[in-house]
């Protein structure tokens, strides 16, 4: 990794006094977000709404007897231009970021994959999309357009266009996929990940710095149950 330059060191000092100590096996509450954890999620982002569709956004670790550290923070994260709204209320679209805690399977991007990352990963390749043709059995899926089985070629302006991920390299040079909608729920959206920031606000992901992805992609760690989680 990148070493970064000496100026964020004095905020990580202050991170060291946001430690929480709390039951291996229960909630927790950090930076203001409430966390759901299991007793094996060791791993937290948390994504805390500040003004207007910024957010501050922090990485914590648990220790063995149940004690979280904040790791890393910026202050500069980004949330969807639609606001905030609980998950269950979400529909496609309308630009909103799902509150609740989702879990961080698997990751995808521009590079080739480096032997340090521990989550799976997969490299984009022309003809990549992501799935939001409501019609598809492959709704809120990761799929190439030769496989066939939802309706790539919809233009944009169109409700049920899918995402071409190559459209999106700088934002999706890392993007982590979250498990919402995991379960298909037609409508209520697809797509939401945690990626590098862009130009201004997001269509309903958490998107924060490129230094913050890349760390993230190398200490994130499936055996480790991570998990991010959006507030108020």
């Amino acid at each position: 990794m990148t070493p970064r330059p000496a100026v964020l060191v004095a905020p990580l000092l202050v991170l060291a006094s946001l430690a929480v100590a709390g039951p291996a096996q229960a909630d927790a509450t950090l930076d203001g977000v409430r966390v759901r954890t299991t007793a094996r999620t060791t791993q937290a982002v948390t994504v805390r709404h500040t003004t207007g569709w910024h957010a501050r956004v922090t990485y914590w670790t648990r220790d063995p007897g149940g004690r979280w550290e904040a790791r890393r923070r910026v202050v500069d994260g980004r949330t969807g231009y639609g606001g905030l709204v609980r998950a269950a209320y979400r529909r496609q679209g309308a630009g909103t970021t799902p509150l609740g805690t989702f879990r961080l399977p698997w990751f995808f991007g521009t590079h080739a994959r480096d032997d340090a990352w521990r989550l799976p990963y997969r490299k984009i390749r022309p003809g990549d999309y992501w799935v939001q043709d409501n019609a598809s059995a492959h709704y809120n899926r990761y799929r190439n357009k030769a496989a066939g089985g939802f309706r790539w070629w919809l233009p944009a302006s169109d409700p049920d266009a899918s995402e071409r991920l190559l459209a999106f390299r700088r934002p999706y040079e890392y993007a982590i996929v979250t498990s919402f909608n995991h379960e298909q729920v037609r409508h209520r959206g697809s797509g939401i990940f945690l990626h590098v920031n862009g130009r201004g606000p997001t269509a309903g992901c958490v998107s924060a710095p490129r230094w913050l992805l890349r760390y993230l992609v190398r200490v994130l760690d499936p055996e480790r149950r991570p998990v991010v989680a959006v507030g108020r």
